[in-house]
């Protein structure tokens, strides 16, 4: 396998000058990872044998910031970029499953890499001394597989959280994992529920952006409905609707996996988007099923899951918005589309097409190759509308509310009516933008 590990200068300065006063010194974990697929790392971590004050007296001349004293921690800058770099250990018992109560520093490099998750991250790596692989994690990266260090039984129960990291990194490299770490997931799941729902959240987000996330969310049903135990009741649920062709559950897994965008917020809305089907059915006497009003259910438990997951406002209002206008009826014409633009902005109308895009192609394709086909138009009229800079908000407007003053308005609730029924008749295309024509309209409703 051929590779290169272009160590940044900062870093290889900072090895240097940690082996110049008689320590060893790596890069080590997902920047050599990373390095090993062709990928560009986002951090560059360093282990050393290096005690923390060893380090501080070694560094004392540049900027550091003590991130973790106790654990072996230090964070030191150069060129404005930070390097954390941290002293070779051994991890006492993990009695909470989620950290170890107690840390020993050792100067042996095989202890501390001994200690790891994973063997595609317990790979170091400097230019002098070249690779050190002591669990094969190069073979594990070449045969695309997620394997524990040592024992996964171990792994997982000295940090639970690990389990949603194996999930993340076959997710994010599209990788498997491996038969005994698959088994001990599904045994171990629940110690979950000792971690805090905002590490949870941080590596479920990561799972939903990667597109093999549909692949996950099918394999490890049981580990995500720990947190989102809502799934439960979509899993097997008959839709008994001509327009699909899966239950609830694989409908989600199949518009998960059409869903072409990589942003969250779409991807978190169809993931959601059907959730309240199985509480909001009706079977009618043909034998069909109905979901009337599911949008509504189903952003309702949208927005509870997602303060459950404590995730932020902003994220989360935007979700739900999407969920809940997912069933709507798009027409095809600028004026509709113009609506739709004053109604939710035109970053959400987009995610909700790629939202409504993703739903249909997870359905029966015979009834809902032509509803795709419209979503293409609108797409195409958005860009339109927005070239052509065509009005659609009261900022586009000809008139302020200075012009309806001067012609007899006061300003209060009649004034900010009149500019809302101006803007509707410009987006209904009644009225042209046009300040003459728009005072000729709004002095009629003038009242006498």
């Amino acid at each position: 396998m051929k590779f290169n590990i272009n160590i940044p200068d900062g870093a290889n300065l900072l090895i240097h000058a940690l082996q110049d006063n008689g320590y060893s010194a790596y890069v080590v974990g997902g920047c050599v990872r990373d390095s090993i697929l062709g990928r560009e790392p986002h951090d560059w971590d360093i282990c050393t044998s290096a005690t923390p004050e060893q380090m501080l007296e070694v560094f004392k001349d540049r900027r550091v910031i003590e991130t973790g004293l106790q654990h072996g921690t230090i964070t030191v800058v150069v060129d404005k970029i930070p390097y954390e770099i941290t002293t070779y250990r051994i991890d006492g018992d993990y009695s909470d499953n989620r950290r170890p109560d107690s840390v020993t520093f050792t100067d042996n490099l095989i202890e501390d890499l001994k200690r790891r998750d994973f063997t595609i991250n317990a790979i170091a790596y400097n230019d002098a001394q070249g690779l050190v692989d002591p669990f094969h994690g190069i073979e594990d990266i070449e045969c695309g597989k997620i394997q524990c260090v040592g024992s996964a039984k171990e792994r997982f129960n000295e940090d639970a959280l690990r389990i949603l990291r194996a999930i993340r990194f076959a997710s994010q490299l599209e990788f498997s994992i491996e038969p005994e770490t698959d088994w001990q997931i599904h045994q171990l799941y629940k110690n979950l529920e000792n971690i805090s729902v905002e590490r949870i959240n941080g590596e479920f987000c990561k799972i939903a952006s990667f597109d093999n996330f549909c692949v996950e969310l099918l394999l490890y049903k049981d580990v995500f409905s720990l947190f989102i135990p809502e799934l439960k009741g979509m899993i097997d649920f008959p839709q008994n609707n001509p327009w699909h062709i899966y239950n609830v559950f694989d409908h989600t897994i199949h518009a998960v996996a059409e869903c072409g965008s990589k942003d969250l917020i779409t991807r978190l809305a169809v993931l959601f988007h059907d959730f309240g089907k199985p509480h909001s059915y009706q079977d009618g006497e043909d034998g069909i099923r109905h979901f009337k009003g599911h949008a509504k259910v189903s952003a309702d438990m949208t927005d509870s899951i997602m303060k459950r997951l404590r995730f932020d406002n902003d994220t989360r209002n935007k979700v739900v918005e999407l969920v809940q206008y997912h069933d709507a009826t798009f027409s095809v014409g600028k004026k509709y589309v113009k609506k739709w633009l004053n109604k939710i902005g035109e970053k959400q109308f987009r995610r909700l097409i790629k939202l409504k895009e993703a739903d249909n192609k997870a359905q029966n394709l015979e009834r809902s190759n032509e509803r795709i086909g419209e979503l293409h138009e609108i797409e195409s009229l958005i860009d339109e509308v927005l070239k052509e800079q065509e009005c659609f908000s009261l900022k586009d407007l000809a008139v302020k509310g200075e012009d309806l003053i001067n012609i007899g308005y006061k300003p209060g609730r009649a004034l900010g009516a009149a500019l809302r029924g101006l803007l509707d008749c410009v987006i209904a295309e009644e009225v042209e933008n046009n300040k003459v024509e728009l005072l000729k309209l709004a002095s009629k409703w003038l009242p006498r």
